[in-house]
């Protein structure tokens, strides 16, 4: 059968090494694939030290590929929302099929893109948009497709893991480690997009749609960042058998799909807890298979390359197989996505670890206690630190409650006289 050719845009990290892995493994790619596949052309702003392009077309314009006729997939590694939003649209309309590692651009415009794909009858195909090398969405939208998910629960941003990693490990504060993490080249300049949860809720943002069969809904995804997080924090949970993770967490419920990314005490028995530096690790909880873990590098040049290329591997198959009969693109079929609503997170259930500084005086825990039990609110352990200052530090563990009713116990604490500055909420789950 006649190569299938691809045109690469953008030869960054990801990028070259998705070239280097086509060009390096042709051999063993064609015998997966059933046919040669051929990059045959380039669109890139400048060259990557690492990739010999000699005997590959290379344009400066990534839409030069998006229309080029003899191009059968396009791979869009430019990243970004506006532009990949266009390069993809016009690579569709063309009638290329799509291979994106773009988190972003699948979270948000997703719904957009994969009526478009439909509609003329081409593929687009995101694995690597998730966890890098590992084939997280593959295995829920394939390998556990008998199954009823109840919920997954996910490590998925190395610099956050890295960050509070080294914080356990180490005692040091956050903004030395995240100093380290951007030298070390594991966080951006500008590193909100990490430590503010807004990467990894891209990332559960599609999870979600392949594990519950609802439409990409990123606006609807609740984040929360470590920024806040201490190094008293992280020492205390330790004490209490917890270990805090930045986690991508969603459950189906009666009432809705819980979507929310935030800080977390899981016990440090878990396996997830166990997840260290900039690895990632996904949790999937199916009613037929129970527990399953998926744990690899979520980052690198060549580990996301592996999930591109592999999903390049799966379009040529498609193409030479039946295409009535492919793997749709977010695991239920369009017309059976379900109208199940995202829920808000004053609705949503977890546990609660609190710490709070409180006056050295009679009759402030016995206060406390009283505010969270009209409220509702078990309590699961109290620590009081013994020192010689005038303030003392409190830590509370609770037992799961919604979180509207923590927002109101947190309040009438912190209207407290002996109360002082803010009360520190970190959210509980026992995985």
């Amino acid at each position: 059968m006649k190569p299938v050719k691809v045109g690469i845009c953008g030869l960054g990290t990801v990028g070259s090494g998705t070239f280097n892995v086509l060009h390096r493994n042709a051999d063993e790619i064609s015998r997966r694939a059933g046919r040669r596949i051929i990059v045959e052309q380039v669109g890139t702003r400048r060259d990557h030290p690492n990739c010999d392009t000699k005997g590959t077309q290379v344009t400066r314009d990534i839409f030069d590929v998006a229309t080029n006729p003899e191009i059968d997939i396009v791979v869009e590694l430019i990243g970004g929302y506006d532009i990949a939003r266009e390069l993809v649209m016009t690579a569709i309309e063309n009638g290329k099929h799509v291979v994106t590692a773009n988190k972003a651009l699948i979270a948000v415009h997703g719904n957009e893109i994969f009526a478009a794909a439909q509609k003329h009858n081409v593929m687009v195909a995101f694995e690597a948009s998730v966890a890098g090398s590992i084939p997280i969405i593959k295995a829920i939208r394939e390998g556990l497709s008998a199954n009823k998910i109840e919920w997954l629960a996910g490590i998925i941003n190395g610099t956050g893991n890295f960050i509070l990693t080294e914080m356990r490990d180490k005692g040091r504060d956050f903004a030395d480690v995240l100093a380290e993490a951007q030298a070390l080249g594991y966080a951006e300049t500008d590193p909100t997009f990490d430590v503010e949860g807004i990467d990894a809720a891209h990332k559960l943002t599609i999870l979600a749609s392949i594990a519950f069969g609802v439409p990409l809904q990123f606006d609807k995804a609740y984040t929360e960042g470590i920024s806040k997080i201490t190094t008293e924090d992280v020492q205390y949970a330790e004490e209490l058998g917890y270990r805090i993770k930045h986690l991508g967490f969603s459950r189906r419920t009666e009432s809705g799909i819980e979507l929310r990314v935030h800080p977390t005490l899981i016990p440090a028995t878990a396996l997830l807890a166990n997840v260290n530096g900039v690895m990632n690790a996904i949790l999937v909880d199916g009613d037929a298979a129970g527990q399953t873990l998926y744990y690899g590098a979520g980052a690198g040049a060549e580990p996301t390359a592996s999930s591109v290329v592999a999903d390049v591997i799966d379009v040529v198959r498609t193409l030479t197989g039946d295409r009535d009969n492919r793997v749709p693109h977010l695991a239920f079929q369009p017309t059976e996505l379900s109208d199940k609503p995202i829920l808000p997170m004053n609705e949503t259930e977890t546990g609660y670890y609190l710490r709070l500084q409180a006056a050295e005086k009679p009759g402030v825990l016995a206060s406390i206690t009283k505010i969270l039990g009209d409220n509702g609110i078990n309590i699961e352990a109290i620590v009081q630190k013994e020192t010689a200052e005038e303030q003392v530090p409190v830590i509370l563990l609770t037992q799961r409650v919604k979180e509207w009713k923590m927002n109101e116990a947190i309040a009438a604490i912190e209207a407290l006289d002996a109360i002082i500055g803010q009360v520190t909420r970190i959210r509980v789950e026992h995985l």
